[in-house]
């Protein structure tokens, strides 16, 4: 058995699962703010972008990440996927959440930018009382709206 020697490395091992939840499915994840700046004023700047702010907390396993596996099963999906993981790479979230203003810092949350403009923000209160379903309906909702 592999020693854990580190607060770090123990925290890196349990969120891998929920990191490897939403790369296995198509999002790039940013772990420093100059990747967030890079994806999000390159490629980002053009067409549609979902920024997925990932969590540990309960409603990101059991409703978040479920619902936007669901949501991206539809005939229209943002064109570019990103992922910030809140409370593990900290820098990394809140320079995305510039780019989310006016927005406050809420995660889990689905933030949808067009030609690199926040267009529409799922945010906690939206999702933790609502069923995997529910979340990926609004989710499609979005894309329909803003996805071409």
């Amino acid at each position: 058995m592999e020693t854990i020697h580190s607060y770090e490395d123990y925290m890196e091992r349990v969120v891998l699962p929920m990191r490897k939840e939403l790369t296995e499915i198509g999002f790039r994840e940013l772990v420093t703010p100059e990747e967030v700046v890079a994806a999000l004023e390159g490629e980002g700047k053009t067409g549609t972008t979902l920024v997925a702010v990932n969590s540990v907390c309960g409603c990101s396993g059991r409703i978040a990440r479920p619902a936007v596996k669901l949501a991206l099963q539809h005939e229209r999906i943002p064109q570019h996927l990103y992922t910030v993981f809140a409370g593990q790479d900290r820098e990394a979230t809140e320079k995305a959440r510039e780019y989310f203003l006016p927005y406050p810092p809420s995660s889990p949350s689905f933030a949808l930018l067009r030609e690199g403009k926040i267009v529409a923000m799922l945010e906690r209160r939206q999702i933790e009382k609502k069923r995997v379903e529910e979340v990926a309906e609004d989710l499609r909702k979005l894309f329909d709206q803003f996805c071409s």
